[in-house]
Order: C-alpha cells, then structure tokens, then sequence
C-alpha cells in the first residue's frame, strides 16, 4: 500500500515498468487497446477495451479534442566539414526563426547542409540545449509553412526515445490523430491515437465533439530533473481555441479532455481568457484543474510532468495505485499504449 508520499516531492511519482510493458507499436484494431476505467467518487476500477469506452462517458458531456498535426520534424545531415548531425524541429519563433535541437556540436553562425538544398544558420546557444536558428532554401528564407512542406518530404517522424525504433512507413498513418490538421507538433496526443473512424463517428453521434490545437513540443518529453516539482521550468507550447470551443468552456457543461495536451490548454484559458498564445501551466496535486471534469489519458513515464497531471485529478497514492494495478494486469504503457478513463 502507498501511503504519504509527498506530492512536491518527484521521487513520489517514481514506478517500476517492466520493459516488455512499452508499447513499441499501437494496438491492431486501435479500440481493442485496453482501457482502465477509474470512478474517483466510488474508487470503483473496471477493466474492458476502448470498443466500449462510449458506455463510460457520462451523458451530456462535452468532449474535447487536440486537432495539431505532427511534423516530420527528425532530419539528417552534415556539416562544412563532413561531421554528420540530426536536428530536431520544435517550434517556431518570430521573424522566421525556429527553436530546434541539434545532435553534434555547433557554434553560433555554424551552417548546416540537408537534402533539397536545405541549409541552417545557427543563430544561437540556448542553455537547455536549445537552439535558435533560420532555415534557408537556395539562400531563399524559409517561413513556417514553407519548412513543414520540406521537412515533410526529406524527415522521419520523431517518435519517442523509448520505442528505441526508427519511424516506420505504418507510423505515418498510426501516429497521427484521425483529425489531425494543424501543423506543428512533435509529438502526437496519443489519447486521441485508440480513435478509428467507426468509434469517432459513434462518438459524434452520441455526444458533442469540440476541437482545439496545442503543438506538442519536445518539452512533453523533458524529465523532471529537480527533487522539488515547483523548482522544474515548464515549457511552453502554442495553442489556440476556436470561438466555438470558447463557447462551450465558458459555460457549465461538463467536459472530457482527450489527453493531458487538451487538459493543459483549457485549464490555461480557464486560468487566462486568451484564446491563444504559449500554454505553460503545471497541473500537480497542488495545483488542480478547475474546468476539465473527465480525463482520458494513456500511462506515462515516471517522474514526468504527464504523470503529476494524472495525479492532479486523483493524487499521487491514487495514481500510482492504478499504474501498479496496471502493471499487474499487463497494461501497454506510454505514446502508444493502452488508456485510462478517469471519472
């Protein structure tokens, strides 16, 4: 039994997962990943597939989902002096620059060569290990929408570290949304990955679908390295809201958010009123969403920002109870793996 464990504290939201347990490919059909459904007023945890997840979901609940669309944002290549490097897109800033992370050891005003005669200027050095660069095509400056068309063509999909797999042709089509449709993202909102056509079509019919976008940076993927949660530096994604979503959010409906990315974005308006702009909110037990009544999320990494959201609609003991119960029971864990319900 876990019991008084401090939820400031990151070795609280420490587990240990069996490597046989990542899932290094999506479940075939998507709806027969398994689904772990947790009633927080009754304690009550039943077990079943996400093909039976719309009996969970309770009635006139609006539901929420991360319409952003993932970059092939991995691309390779080299140096003036041959030195291979990887480089990958994060975000874009102002004036044409882009926010980026690069495999192999640059200088401010290093040029780096890709295929279609892609060419980048480091601008500069940040300490995270970030860097601020331009992106050029025959000495023509790139813009945002102009890059994703290249890095399309030439760049693999950047899945997660832990898959420990090169992108596969099967990855295009499994780790993209059935809704995906803004560009910007490097990482998909894996809840929404268990939809396939049949479920999302029930799902409409059944209840009202809303859409909103948050690109998912490689920050989701950033461990917390500090003992102290209120000591780790948040990082910030773009997001933005349609009036229509707005609508439904400034009301009293109750609402299902479709992954941890749906969930930060609309505690971040409840908390600010912009409908767009950079979402850096830390959802933890001490920090609480307002707004988002349910939560549909998969099981994510130990110690990980994602997993002290989890624990801010349930707690820490409650969380890791489930994803010990989730062990025992043979989850998938992570981007593609299997899901839990919380009600």
């Amino acid at each position: 039994m876990i019991t008084n464990l401090d939820p400031l504290r990151t070795s609280s939201y420490d587990y240990s997962l069996p490597e046989n347990l990542i899932a290094k490919y999506p479940a075939n059909p998507p709806t027969s990943a398994k689904l772990l459904v947790y009633n927080r007023i009754t304690k009550e945890i039943i077990h079943t597939t996400f093909e039976h997840l719309l009996s969970f979901i309770p009635k006139n609940t609006n539901i929420f989902f991360n319409d952003t669309k993932v970059i092939k944002a991995r691309i390779f290549g080299s140096k003036l002096t041959g030195g291979k490097v990887e480089l990958l897109f994060n975000k874009p800033l102002v004036d044409n620059k882009f926010l980026v992370f690069i495999r192999g050891k640059v200088h401010i005003d290093t040029i780096l060569f890709f295929q279609y005669d892609l060419n980048v200027k480091v601008l500069e050095l940040n300490e995270d290990g970030s860097r601020v660069v331009k992106f050029y095509q025959n000495n023509k400056e790139l813009d945002f929408l102009e890059l994703v068309d290249i890095l399309n063509k030439i760049g693999h999909l950047p899945l997660p570290h832990y898959l420990k797999r090169d992108d596969e042709k099967d990855d295009e089509t499994t780790y993209q949304t059935l809704f995906a449709k803004n560009y910007g993202a490097v990482a998909a909102p894996t809840a929404s990955l268990h939809f396939t056509p049949k479920l999302l079509e029930e799902l409409k019919n059944s209840f009202d679908t809303h859409y909103l976008t948050l690109h998912v940076g490689a920050g989701t993927f950033k461990p917390v390295e500090v003992e102290n949660i209120l000591e780790h530096p948040m990082h910030s994604e773009y997001y933005e809201i349609p009036r229509n979503s707005i609508n439904i959010l400034d009301s009293s409906k109750k609402i299902l958010a479709v992954g941890t990315t749906v969930t930060r974005t609309i505690e971040y308006f409840n908390d600010t009123k912009k409908s767009c702009g950079e979402a850096n909110l830390f959802l933890h037990p001490l920090n609480q969403p307002k707004r988002v009544d349910y939560l549909l999320t998969n099981f994510h990494l130990p110690k990980s920002t994602l997993l002290m959201l989890v624990a801010s609609f349930i707690g820490v003991e409650e969380s890791l109870k489930l994803y010990n119960i989730a062990i025992k029971e043979k989850y998938k864990f992570f981007s593609y793996g299997d899901g839990m319900l919380i009600l």
